[in-house]
């Protein structure tokens, strides 16, 4: 029996381009797809990034215009990644971030960049690259959303399809004048099309056409089925509720992996946990904290938001500096953020150190040192800080959000007491409950025996792709024994 075949498609892929946590999941899942017996593809844009990670290429077909250019597809791995390139200078050849141009906006023909991706999507799952016929088109979030709807416009036979929300909040929305340009039909604008708002909904239209919707932690598949967490989306949600499973990220557990890990000061395992002790104190001199085994130092690693509660920390550092805590923060983002919490770095020092930007091998470093991990997020679709840090002994203290209340066991009496507990949860998402949890776990630091007895929970924790995979594997099989016509 031939292995069945599945066609991801992701605007970003770790380790060769990364702005967040889809990155990290469109590179490890098609590699953990690989003990299901499943035969994955990545179809990426030719990002500049992307062409120098190539060593050698196969070209498969050419274009002389497509959306605008000529246009080649490649074939190559990089790592174990097997990957398709949809190489469009025109489009793609741009330096710096994917999304957005040197002055922080968004590249003004991004609905054509990415529609372009969605369209040689489909043309894939049509069959028109005989290299490669897939069973399954994957599409993640909404920079692929079309490839869904080209193939339900194309009337052919065609592969299954599968849409995955990472994100509800971006939508990918363009202007009704595009339809033309973007290959749709004019009868495709409509509610039940792609007709999002008076505009183009990328996003809505792979919601509207995929054969399943996944998103990435079960809380989080039942939150954006109401009109909050739906986002204008909600309505349709409902109306698909069959079609949507919610399946938990992992990690790469060979990446995130303190006993190997080159990032930071000392490897150690649950067997030689008290080699820990070392990556507190190297990280306490990085960020130019007071050397103290015994004070409590709360990491944080997270873009610097609204959304992920960022706001609140900077709420509850008073109550934090007042009560002999630590901080140690790597983020970027809102400005208002960034320097908010400058000022408290500059304001407290030994107590609150603030790296902005980021820097993946200090994220290591701060996962291996830190006592506690923050991530107080007002949603969270899953986050994959709180699972490196479950896997690295940095206990999560959480807001009781998406994936977060799915990954991380509240430390009551009862979870402390059978060995169960592995972090804090907090509800309401507000600064007074992230302040209390915050007290919590300051208290049960003081219990060492508790504390590490949290720690060591935390780090048994199965946060690989394995169980994760199996599931998505089951879902492909499930679509792929349907008829398509």
């Amino acid at each position: 029996m031939k292995p069945l075949r599945a066609l991801a498609v992701a605007s970003e892929i770790y380790p060769i381009i990364k702005t967040g946590g889809l990155a990290d999941v469109a590179g490890a899942l098609p590699i953990a797809l690989k003990a299901e017996g499943i035969e994955t593809r990545t179809l990426v844009p030719g990002y500049p990034d992307v062409m120098n990670a190539i060593e050698m290429a196969e070209q498969l077909l050419e274009w002389p215009l497509f959306f605008g250019g000529t246009t080649r597809l490649l074939r190559a791995s990089v790592g174990e990644l097997d990957l398709l390139v949809l190489d469009a200078p025109h489009l793609f050849d741009r330096p710096g971030n994917p999304y957005v141009s040197s002055d922080g906006l968004d590249w003004p023909d991004n609905g054509l960049r990415f529609a372009a991706l969605a369209r040689m999507a489909a043309d894939i799952g049509f069959g028109d690259v005989p290299d490669f016929v897939p069973d399954i088109v994957h599409a993640h979030d909404w920079q692929v959303g079309l490839a869904p709807a080209y193939l339900h416009y194309g009337h052919r036979r065609r592969a299954g399809t599968v849409m995955t929300v990472h994100n509800m909040a971006y939508q990918g929305k363009f202007p009704e004048a595009m339809l033309g340009a973007l290959g749709l039909p004019p009868d495709s604008f409509n509610m039940h099309g792609v007709e999002y708002y008076g505009g183009i909904g990328f996003l809505k239209a792979g919601l509207q056409f995929a054969d399943r919707i996944t998103t990435v932690s079960p809380t989080y598949a039942r939150e954006i089925q109401d009109d909050e967490g739906g986002m204008g989306l909600g309505g349709l949600l409902r109306e698909r509720a069959r079609d949507i499973s919610g399946i938990l990220n992992g990690i790469d557990i060979s990446v995130w992996n303190p006993a190997t890990d080159p990032n930071i000061a000392a490897r150690y395992d649950v067997d030689k946990f008290a080699d820990r002790a070392a990556n507190k104190a190297a990280l306490q001199q990085r960020f130019g904290l007071a050397p103290s085994p015994d004070k409590f130092l709360l990491g944080v690693i997270s873009r610097l938001s609204w959304q992920k509660g960022l706001d609140l920390l900077l709420e509850t550092l008073p109550m934090m500096v007042g009560e002999g805590m630590q901080l140690a923060l790597l983020g970027s983002g809102d400005a208002d953020l960034q320097n908010g919490f400058r000022a408290a770095a500059e304001a407290h020092p030994g107590q609150v150190g603030v790296v902005i930007g980021y820097d993946e091998a200090l994220a290591h470093l701060i996962q291996a040192g830190s006592d506690a991990l923050a991530v107080p997020s007002r949603f969270e679709p899953c986050g994959l800080t709180q699972l490196c840090a479950l896997r690295y002994g940095a206990v999560p203290v959480v807001a009781r959000v998406g994936g977060l209340e799915d990954t991380v066991v509240d430390a009551d009496d009862a979870a402390v007491a059978s060995g169960a507990a592995t972090g804090f949860k907090f509800a309401p998402v507000t600064a007074e409950q992230l302040a209390g949890s915050l007290r919590r776990a300051h208290a049960m630091f003081a219990d060492k025996t508790s504390w590490q007895k949290i720690q060591q929970s935390g780090m048994a924790t199965d946060v690989s792709w394995r169980n994760r995979a199996s599931r998505y594997a089951a879902l492909y099989r499930e679509i792929a024994q349907m008829r398509y016509v």
